[in-house]
């Protein structure tokens, strides 16, 4: 009697075991399929696997509270105008151009709702809803924070456009209304 209970306990164990890691392995698989290589980066710079899933989960909560908002269409015409306008006057002065964009994301960014504090939280945030285009502002901000200090190259300027762009474009497409009958 007392051995067949052991068993029963020892295999409510070993059960228990393979629910919490099959669980914990969807969670894992989960959040590297929502953040992609921000995952990875995440992981890289956190203190365990634990701590960077517990900081991916964070990041999710503070975003769901966030009150974020598609843009109206006047507002996305308004800021598609304000682009192609900064991106012309990238010949002539590149530097200035990537000043602006860096300031119309923020002004997209703040528009749609997102909480403009620093670079950090600001990527953080973006982490969320637009983890493919993240490592794209994360190698614009670097370049143009390059420049500030020292004037970088125009094809380095250049490259902080493309990255800018892209976010933007992201920022914008996903704030257009969605067809009727899709989903987002």
């Amino acid at each position: 009697m007392e051995a067949l209970i052991l068993i029963v306990i020892v295999a409510g164990i070993v059960l228990a075991a393979g629910f919490w890691f099959i669980q914990r392995n969807r969670r894992r698989q989960g959040l590297k399929g929502r953040f992609g290589s921000e995952y990875d980066r995440t992981i890289d710079t956190a203190e365990s696997r634990g701590d960077g899933e517990r900081q991916l989960a964070e990041r999710e909560k503070r975003v769901e509270l966030l009150h974020l908002k598609d843009l109206d269409p006047r507002e996305t015409q308004r800021f598609g105008d304000e682009w192609r306008n900064t991106q012309g006057r990238f010949v002539d002065d590149p530097g200035a151009s990537i000043k602006e964009a860096d300031s119309l994301v923020q002004e997209v960014m703040t528009a749609r709702g997102y909480p403009i504090t620093n670079f950090e939280q600001q990527a953080a945030d973006i982490s969320v809803d637009h983890p493919e285009v993240l490592t794209n502002y994360r190698a614009a901000h670097a370049i143009a924070e390059e420049n500030a200090l020292s004037p970088a190259s125009t094809e380095a300027l250049r490259q902080a456009m493309v990255h800018y762009r892209a976010l933007f474009d992201e920022l914008l497409i996903s704030a257009e209304p969605a067809p009727p009958g899709t989903q987002r």
